[in-house]
C-alpha cells in the first residue's frame, strides 16, 4: 500500500523477482496508478505516482513476463507492505 495515503496499489499475487533488487509488479491494481512520461537524468521513462495523493512510486518498465509484459519497479520506501491474510 501507499505508505503517504495508505491505499492499495498492487496485488501481492503480481509481485515477481525481477533480478533488479526493487520490488516489482507485473499488473497494478485498475485506476490506481498514474503513468507520466519522465525526462529526468537523460533518460526517457515512465513514472508512476499514486493516483490518489500523486506519491511517486517508482517507473514501469516494458520488459516484465507475461501477461502483462510489464515491470512496475517500486521505491521500497514508498510502499508499506502487508501479509496477504
Amino acid at each position: 500500500m501507499c505508505v503517504v495515503c495508505k491505499e492499495t496499489l498492487f496485488e501481492s499475487n503480481t509481485k515477481f523477482d525481477s533480478g533488479s533488487g526493487w520490488p516489482s509488479f507485473f499488473d497494478a491494481i485498475k485506476h490506481k496508478i498514474n503513468k507520466k512520461k519522465d525526462f529526468s537524468h537523460g533518460m526517457v521513462r515512465i513514472e508512476i505516482t499514486c493516483a490518489f495523493c500523486h506519491a511517486h512510486l517508482g517507473h514501469v518498465f516494458n520488459d516484465g513476463p507475461a501477461p502483462s509484459g510489464q515491470r512496475y519497479c517500486v521505491n521500497s520506501l514508498s510502499m508499506e507492505f502487508l501479509p496477504n491474510e
